[in-house]
């Protein structure tokens, strides 16, 4: 599956299955994306390949941690290492033809935008999940 930023610099793909999505209500996330939540899928780092745009990809290191990289052109975020795992954040908004996937769960509903509501049958946690946990969720459907 083919994944690109808003302007179309940074292109990759992620080879095999890509998994589900799962959305974070954390308050970083909504930060980071502007929005109520962040959607986004992980993925092994053995199936990101990168076809363009490598070296406008700016990174940020919060105090926490958290990490941002995204497309020093547009600003849209791409995919980064998680931690010190062998897996890779995908946002979701940069994937093309991903009609088949779904959310399969909901993290930090604990701390969600006031005004946010959560409308779909995904599993819903008031934490983050432990990282290997939520990756084998996010192998399975919900339908």
């Amino acid at each position: 599956m083919i994944g690109q930023c808003l302007c179309g610099e940074i292109i990759f793909e992620i080879t095999g299955v890509v998994p589900n999505l799962y959305q974070c209500h954390c308050s970083q996330c909504r930060k980071q994306g502007g929005s109520a939540s962040n959607t986004a899928t992980i993925v092994g780092a053995n199936q990101i390949v990168w076809h363009a745009g490598q070296n406008l990809i700016t990174k940020f290191k919060h105090v926490t941690g958290f990490n941002s990289h995204f497309c020093s052109v547009c600003g849209s975020p791409v995919p980064n290492k998680l931690r010190d795992d062998d897996l890779v954040w995908v946002p979701a908004g940069l994937l093309e033809q991903s009609e088949n996937l779904e959310i399969v769960a909901h993290l930090f509903v604990g701390s969600k935008a006031h005004w946010e509501i959560i409308g779909d049958l995904a599993k819903q946690y008031n934490q983050m999940r432990d990282l290997d946990t939520l990756y084998k969720a996010l192998q399975h459907t919900i339908s």
